[in-house]
């Protein structure tokens, strides 16, 4: 049994659950006039009908776009269906509508959804690379905007914020959250719920909103082997503490719908567990929204094993809280023949249905069904210059500096490079590809409209001449595997040419990384150094530059393992998949208009062997880095480093910055004082102006259970002109302290050291006491 010391007073705990979710999001909504909207129709539904509201189907691509088929309109006049996804358009989704709210039988209106993850028309950065900006406030407006344009198109709906905590490189979907840390992904899904829809229901109910999606629930990104779709084995407090805060800072945001997830954890895959729907999310959370299956995931608890056919997955799904299959429509053709028999009790069934009529009425669909579908707006909204500007700036805020060594007799560091240069070689495949620029889940982009790298510094640098050369094989637009092949392809062919621009040029911007095929989902490596011959093209071009200012860029959707590359780069910025302004921000960072400020969400290996590895890990019996630790018997690799190459939080700038060692309000924290205040002073000691992110660190030095080495509690953006100092403070109280203990939160009394700095790795400390009462 596990033996604990006393805890604090019940006072300094938190509350599990609450009353009402998210309090705030739903302050003076009328509760009564939406239970008596939802009762009423569900009086007059048949069981068919009320099927219809739990099931959602695809369209289809007709000549206009996405767009619902004369076969789909009769299952929408039949009530058949609820919901529809990849459908978009004004014209097309208000004709979808028109079928539902006017040729129904109860006129109820459908829910459209689409997958908005990081923009519409107008494409930002992909998450793992806005969550580089460590800006909030960035984040909230970029969703705002995704929601503007994608609610002129007629969509009420999108599948984002993806909220997994991931800490495995290999895993594809790593690109579509915010990185390996809980506080920090928390922070940014309560930042893009509100984006999307707004801080309460008023908001959401108006034309500029979508209703937002925390998916998937839960564990998906803990696929074991970074293998996407593969099991998961989370012990509970890994669960609790890793996993499901992000979630629960959604659901507090206001979040409407969740979406099950494709994994299983412990047996149980996620789109039939009871108890993390039920207990959890309804039970401790107040959820009332309602949770929607992955595409096909009902259908695939049959692959699972814990169902014999398509009836019994569509039960299990249901009586575990999934309120709408997605695609395969086992729900409408299964369950009705279970109700009859009696083997699905039709409260079941009512219940589903009142969550997701409840979300259509707070989206405002039944008081405008036609409110989004707007063709006037749709034509002035999408892809306008004032998106396009916001666009540039948050993908100007994502890009993180690396490294920024001189090259040999070089008086400075490569970056910025210099405005004047006679000639530039722009050397990679991926500095022309716009359609890598946008990343995967890139909306409704349109390849021609964004602007990648190399057109962008040839508009920028009018004086210069830019060349080029590809360098390693250009991906080809075409089937899936062809895509895979060529982006892998160790095709040296190109070196050549890339050699000569390197010997002939004044200065070199090389360009490697990823082929947005090789992000995503479906979208797992087993290696991930940089694909195919491109390291090999690295060292040609290194060499044959000589002492020539050489600026790699990066843009990949992953940590990449970048030993060998970091050995000979004196300089590389981490550009990721930027969206529709790509080129244009990578040019105002790389010429010096803008000084990078971003900071890794992720931490970066020296090999793929590491991984999974993340900052916030537990401290074994046989550390490494203790003083006295033998040579032999301790947990590390014979044949690589423990450390990472790049810490999580790291992230150079152009110019420097100095910490003063911090300052706490109190030695003690308890009953007397409930909180400890860290202060510290940050002093821009450069020449340029800069934008530092402070972090705070804290690590809990002895408890009942084994602690993370260190976990983030706080950080703040601060901008600098040279020379000048600002004080940074953060406050700390019990609550922050908590742990998962014996089957509940727990706060104990001890010893915990705080750090604060500029990353996880170089940080000044002090320390507290937490006192019992």
């Amino acid at each position: 049994m596990l033996i604990r010391r006393s805890v604090l007073a019940l006072a300094l705990l938190t509350v599990a659950a609450s009353a009402q979710p998210a309090p705030a999001f739903y302050a003076g909504y009328d509760w009564d006039a939406e239970a008596a909207l939802v009762e009423d129709l569900l009086s007059r539904m048949t069981v068919e009908e009320k099927l219809g509201q739990l099931t959602q189907y695809t369209g289809q691509w007709a000549v206009t776009g996405p767009a619902v088929t004369q076969g789909g309109e009769d299952v929408i006049r039949a009530g058949g269906v609820g919901s529809f996804l990849n459908v978009y358009g004004a014209e097309a989704t208000r004709r979808a509508q028109e079928v539902a709210v006017e040729e129904s039988r109860l006129g109820i209106p459908l829910i459209i959804g689409y997958d908005v993850v990081h923009g519409f028309r107008t494409v930002f950065p992909v998450p793992l690379a806005e969550t580089a900006s460590w800006n909030l406030d960035a984040a909230e407006l970029a969703a705002r905007v995704a929601a503007r344009e994608a609610a002129a198109a007629g969509i009420h709906w999108t599948f984002a914020p993806m909220v997994d905590i991931a800490r495995d490189g290999r895993w594809g979907r790593i690109v579509e959250g915010a990185g390996e840390d809980p506080f920090l992904g928390s922070r940014f899904a309560e930042a893009r719920v509100r984006g999307f829809q707004g801080h309460t229901l008023t908001d959401l109910a108006s034309d500029t909103t979508l209703v937002a999606t925390a998916k998937h629930f839960a564990g998906y990104g803990f696929a074991e082997g970074g293998r996407d779709y593969n099991t998961a084995d989370l012990s509970e407090r890994t669960l609790r503490e890793v996993v499901l805060p992000p979630f629960r800072a959604a659901v507090d945001a206001g979040a409407q719908t969740l979406m099950s997830a494709f994994n299983e954890i412990g047996g149980v895959p996620s789109t039939g567990d009871h108890a993390l729907f039920t207990y959890v999310l309804r039970g401790e959370w107040g959820f009332d929204g309602f949770v929607v299956a992955d595409y096909t995931a009902v259908r695939e608890l049959m692959w699972h094993g814990i169902a014999a056919d398509s009836a019994e997955a569509g039960r299990r799904a249901l009586v575990a809280g999934v309120d709408m299959s997605m695609v395969d429509g086992i729900y409408a053709r299964n369950l009705p023949a279970l109700v009859e028999s009696g083997a699905l009790p039709m409260d079941v069934i009512d219940e589903a249905v009142r969550r997701v009529l409840r979300v259509k009425r707070r989206a405002g669909l039944f008081e405008d069904p036609y409110r989004y579908s707007d063709p006037d707006k749709e034509a002035t909204v999408l892809f306008s210059d004032a998106h396009r500007a916001i666009a540039r700036d948050v993908a100007r805020q994502s890009m993180v500096l690396l490294k920024n060594d001189a090259r040999p007799g070089a008086a400075g560091p490569v970056l910025p490079l210099a405005r004047d240069l006679g000639s530039v070689a722009v050397i990679g495949a991926l500095a022309a590809d716009s359609v890598s620029a946008m990343g995967s889940w890139a909306g409704a982009g349109r390849w021609p409209e964004t602007t990648p790298i190399l057109p962008a510094l040839i508009e920028a640098m009018p004086n210069t001449e830019v060349r080029y050369a590809p360098g390693y094989p250009v991906v080809p637009r075409g089937p899936f595997l062809q895509m895979v092949e060529t982006a892998f392809s160790m095709d040296t062919s190109g070196h050549d040419e890339a050699v000569r621009l390197a010997e002939t040029s004044d200065a070199v911007v090389l360009v490697l990384g990823e082929h947005r095929e090789l992000t995503g989902e479906a979208a797992s490596r087993t290696d991930t150094r940089l694909p195919g011959a491109q390291l090999e093209l690295a060292r040609r071009v290194l060499d044959a530059a000589g002492d020539k200012p050489v600026a790699v860029l990066l843009t990949n959707g992953r940590p990449l393992a970048l030993t060998d590359l970091d050995a000979i780069a004196p300089s590389i910025l981490e550009v990721w998949h930027l969206g529709s302004e790509m080129g244009p921000a990578v040019a105002d960072v790389l010429l010096g208009y803008h000084s990078p400020s971003g900071k890794l969400p992720v931490t970066f290996p020296h090999v793929t062997g590491q991984e999974p590895l993340y900052y916030n890990h537990r401290r074994t019996g046989r550390p490494h880095d203790v003083p006295g630790a033998s040579d032999k018997y301790v947990s590390r690799y014979l044949d690589a480093p423990v450390e990472p190459l790049y810490p999580f939080g790291h992230g150079l700038s152009y110019t420097t910055f100095g910490y003063s060692a911090p300052r706490l309000s109190t030695p003690r924290l308890g009953p007397e004082a409930g909180e400890v205040v860290v202060s510290v002073d940050v002093t821009n000691t450069g020449e340029r102006v800069g934008v530092e992110v402070v972090q705070l660190y804290v690590w809990d030095e002895a408890a009942s259970v084994t602690r993370p080495v260190q976990e983030l509690k706080g950080f703040e953006r601060i901008e600098l002109a040279p020379g000048e100092t600002q004080t940074v403070a953060f406050s700390l109280t019990p609550d922050d302290l908590q742990f998962w203990g014996d089957g509940e939160w727990t706060v104990e009394p001890g010893w915990f050291t705080v750090r604060v700095g500029g990353s996880s790795a170089e940080t000044q400390a002090a320390r507290f006491e937490l006192v019992a009462e």
